[in-house]
C-alpha cells in the first residue's frame, strides 16, 4: 500500500480544499489539525508523523489573524515558524518531501511590481515576519522542500473576504473597501490542486533545482475594492442585490498592522519549472460566488 499524504491544517480552507480533491483523486491523505496535531505542542507533531509516516507532508497551517498577532508575536512565532520547523525537521531526517505555503506579506509593498522569488523581503508586521521566519526554518533544515507564498486566499468556507462582503451585504451594512492596497484573490481549490500537481510532479522526480522557493497565486491583480465588486457582480447572477461599495483610503481604515500596499507576486518562476499556473482569478471567484448563493 503506499504511504499516505500528510496534510496539516485541519479545517482550515485550504487543508479542506487539500483532503476533499485528494480524495477526488484517487489519492491516500491523512488530513489533521488541532488538537492531534498542534504547533503549540511539539510532540504533538512528532506523534502525528510516527503514527502516519507518510510518504510526503503538506504544512497549509498557519496563525494567520494579522492584527491579532501584533499583540501576541509569541503565539505567531508558535505557528508560523516553531511548527514548520519541527514539521521540517522531521521530514529531513525521515527524507520525505515538504510542500510549505507562506504569503505575500513577507514584501512591504513597496516595489510598485510584481514582486519575483529573489526580492528582499520586508514584512510591514509580525505576521509576516513570523510566515518569513518560517520560510527561513524550512529552507535551513535540509528537507526536500517546496515553499509557496500565496495571496488572498477566499473559498466557500471559513473566514475570508468573499464570505465577509456577501455576509455585511446581509445584514445591510454600509459597506466602505480600500482600494489603493493590490494583491492577486487565490481561490483555496485552485491552490490545492495546483499543489496536488506538484505533489505528482514530486512523485516523478525532481531535479536539484526544482526545489526552494515559489509564487503561487491566481492570475491577475485586484485592489481589494475591485475585489468587493466583483464579488457583487457575480452574486448579482443569482438574484443578490448590489450594495453601495465606498472607496476608501487606508488611512480611512486603521488596523493594528500595517499591510503591504502592493503586494503582487510574480508566478513565472512556479510556470517554468514545473508548466504551472494558477487560473484568472475572476473565473475561479464566479465558481466559488455561485457555490455560496446556491447553497
Amino acid at each position: 500500500m503506499t504511504a499516505p499524504l500528510l496534510i496539516i491544517g485541519g479545517a482550515g480552507q485550504l487543508a479542506s480544499a487539500l483532503g476533499e480533491l485528494a480524495a477526488a483523486r484517487g489519492l491516500a491523505a491523512h488530513r489533521v489539525g488541532r488538537p492531534d496535531c498542534d504547533f503549540d505542542r511539539p510532540e504533538s507533531i512528532d506523534a502525528v508523523f510516527t503514527r502516519i509516516r507518510p510518504r510526503l507532508v503538506i504544512n497549509a497551517a498557519a496563525y494567520t489573524a494579522v492584527d491579532a498577532a501584533e499583540d501576541d508575536a509569541a503565539a505567531a512565532f508558535r505557528a508560523n515558524r516553531d511548527g514548520p520547523a519541527r514539521l521540517a525537521a522531521l521530514a529531513a531526517a525521515a527524507d520525505v518531501p515538504l510542500i510549505h505555503v507562506s504569503t505575500d506579506y513577507v514584501f512591504d509593498g513597496g516595489k510598485g511590481a510584481p514582486y519575483v522569488e529573489t526580492d528582499a523581503t520586508a514584512p510591514t508586521g509580525v505576521y509576516g515576519a513570523s510566515k518569513l521566519a518560517g520560510e527561513a526554518a524550512v529552507l535551513a533544515s535540509g528537507a526536500r522542500a517546496l515553499i509557496l507564498r500565496t495571496a488572498w486566499v477566499y473559498s466557500a468556507r471559513g473566514r475570508n473576504f468573499v464570505r465577509t462582503m456577501l455576509a455585511a451585504a446581509a445584514a445591510g451594512r454600509d459597506l466602505r473597501v480600500v482600494a489603493d492596497q493590490r494583491g492577486a484573490p487565490t481561490a483555496a481549490e485552485d491552490l490545492a490542486s495546483l499543489i496536488l500537481d506538484l505533489v505528482a510532479r514530486i512523485d516523478a522526480g525532481l531535479r536539484d533545482e526544482d526545489w526552494g522557493l515559489y509564487h503561487a497565486a491566481g492570475s491577475g491583480e485586484a485592489s481589494w475594492h475591485a475585489f468587493a465588486q466583483a464579488i457583487f457582480a457575480e452574486a448579482a447572477r443569482f438574484g443578490v442585490p448590489t450594495p453601495p461599495i465606498a472607496a476608501i483610503a487606508t488611512s480611512d481604515w486603521p488596523t493594528r498592522a500595517r499591510r503591504p500596499e502592493d503586494s503582487r507576486l510574480d508566478c513565472e518562476k512556479l510556470r517554468r519549472h514545473f508548466g504551472l499556473a494558477l487560473p484568472p482569478w475572476r473565473e475561479s471567484l464566479a465558481r466559488v460566488v455561485a457555490a455560496l448563493c446556491t447553497a
